[in-house]
């Protein structure tokens, strides 16, 4: 609708997981280090925890866009199971097999087989559990440790990485086994005042912007209002593009997302 008039070619500030558009900030460089290690290595487990908003799901597809996809298969769980078999099953899937079997010992005897076929073949597992504090605590993270439990003497067969709030860390600590299995664990914080300003650059420029739209005035607001979480950030920019078109605007300065966001909370037109 206004990619045109700002002189980009796509939209900038999308609320979905297009790695292209994750900006590693200097705050996280070392967390995706780590966390890049783990997968790439194969080293077994890691954990990264962040509040809603803030990124956790587009900086694991940044990551899995940095694995060889032809030597690569992913399994990703997003939804809630009650059960070891659901879970089983829902992994399973998510690798490309229907699971014929019902039973829990079938079902892991399976996905075992499946893991050094794909071991032989060359190819590493990666099993990413995204909302892992919706999963029923005790049976389901006991299957996670017997699934990394599946390794040769020199590699996991299975690569696991767990995502969630930060009250899924505390409920791993409350099961040392397979806590004490995670190589490595992070939290994803809010931008700050300045890495907003390079967070909003970089999503433009990947949208094929090189100029700046946002004012300083403009930014500091935004950063007040969003809180540094990137999704309040790119729902409020995401309109005020819009009302910017919509006005003919040159640029969106401090009075125009001043008035937007004072709508954006009800106490405006």
């Amino acid at each position: 609708m206004y990619e045109a008039y700002w002189g980009l070619r796509e939209k900038p500030f999308e609320n979905t997981p297009d790695p292209r558009f994750f900006y590693q900030s200097p705050a996280c460089a070392e967390l995706w280090t780590r966390l890049l290690y783990v997968l790439k290595e194969r080293r077994g487990a890691a954990l990264l925890t962040g509040g809603p908003g803030c990124g956790k799901t587009l900086m694991t597809r940044a990551l899995l866009r940095e694995l060889e996809p032809g030597r690569t298969e992913i399994a990703l769980v997003n939804q809630p199971c009650k059960t070891s078999e659901e879970f089983l099953r829902e992994v399973l899937y998510q690798l490309g097999h229907e699971a014929e079997a019902q039973d829990r010992a079938s079902l892991a005897h399976r996905i075992q087989e499946l893991l050094y076929d794909y071991h032989s073949a060359g190819k590493a597992t990666i099993l990413v559990v995204d909302e892992g504090q919706l999963l029923t605590e005790t049976p389901i993270f006991e299957e996670m440790r017997l699934l990394l439990n599946f390794q040769l003497n020199d590699a996991f067969l299975i690569t696991m990485l767990l995502l969630g709030p930060a009250r899924l860390g505390e409920k791993l600590r409350a099961y040392p086994p397979l806590d004490q299995l995670l190589v490595t664990r992070g939290m994803l914080q809010p931008l700050g005042q300045s890495e907003v300003d390079r967070y909003l650059s970089y999503r433009l420029r990947v949208a094929g912007r090189k100029e700046p739209i946002f004012t300083p005035d403009a930014v500091e607001l935004i950063f007040e209002y969003s809180e540094g979480i990137p999704r309040r950030i790119n729902n409020i920019c995401d309109i005020a593009l819009v009302i910017g078109y919509s006005r003919k605007a040159e640029e969106i300065d401090g009075g125009m997302m001043y008035n937007l966001i004072q709508t954006e909370r009800g106490h405006g037109p």
